[in-house]
């Protein structure tokens, strides 16, 4: 929990809203998510970090939580995959997007974008929602897959200036191509219009999946609802984007989530 507070503090409200019985698991999940997140912080070089992520394949592969003993985040999530029968593939599949993390390569093309977030951000939705309802979260994977991206490519918008410091480019060749400029010219942190036409793609791009996840948000039953709330957030945050500013007051959060969770989409 104090893990998830710090890192993922919208994930961390999410859970609050699920029954009592499904927030540790949520929280194992979440808090595996936020420690693989930090892993391009914690290494030097992308060799340790694939150590790392290839440990915590390992690990999982094991179906023990012995494996990963002496770490509080590994045994919490090896328990919630048993108790919830999660499927060991999503989490490798999760693992092997998250090497993209650790180097310096360009994103090629949006449909890499986007299946980056399906094995990723929408993975974790997934998960979230085979844990709160197992027979009514295969129904809605679609949904997930959209709320997914729409919610990863928010958070990289969100994180375009830690990302340019680093070197690093998630905004796609074809996207940055059509707005004439390239990942070099993008990354130096120029405030050229192609730039700007660049973060503007990528906003929409977000809104288009964001929009498709609210066409059919409508079905999502209310035992799902919390594995998707941070979505709740998620057309604020672009709001404020456009309006070049980030965060989000506490009070503010709470509110649209309560919004989300009581009534739905």
């Amino acid at each position: 929990m104090d893990a998830v507070r710090v890192a993922d503090r919208d994930r961390y409200l999410s859970v609050l809203y699920a029954p009592e019985q499904k927030r540790q698991a949520l929280l194992a999940l979440y808090a595996f998510n936020a420690e693989i997140a930090a892993i391009r912080d914690r290494v030097s070089e992308p060799m340790p970090g694939e150590i790392r992520l290839q440990w915590w394949r390992d690990v999982i592969a094991s179906g023990s939580g012995e494996a990963g003993a002496g770490h509080p985040v590994a045994g919490a999530l090896m328990a919630a995959i048993a108790t919830h029968r999660l499927p060991i593939s999503a989490f490798d599949n999760y693992l092997e997007a998250r090497i993209f993390d650790l180097y310096d390569d360009p994103m090629p093309s949006r449909t890499d974008l986007e299946g980056y977030c399906g094995e990723t951000a929408s993975a974790m939705i997934q998960l979230a929602a085979l844990v709160l309802d197992a027979d009514e979260a295969p129904k809605h994977a679609e949904l997930a897959g959209h709320a997914g991206c729409a919610q990863a490519i928010t958070g990289l918008l969100r994180l375009l200036p830690v990302h340019s410091a680093r070197g690093q480019c998630y905004v796609p060749r074809d996207i940055l191509a059509a707005a004439g400029t390239t990942s070099e010219e993008f990354v130096a942190g120029g405030k050229a219009p192609s730039s700007r036409h660049a973060v503007q793609a990528m906003t929409a791009l977000a809104r288009e999946h964001l929009r498709a996840f609210e066409r059919g948000a409508k079905s999502l039953p209310a035992s799902l609802r919390p594995a998707f709330l941070p979505l709740s957030l998620t057309g604020a945050y672009l709001d404020r984007l456009e309006r070049g500013k980030d965060g989000m007051s506490s009070l503010r959060k709470h509110l649209l989530m309560l919004k989300a969770a009581s009534r739905g989409w």
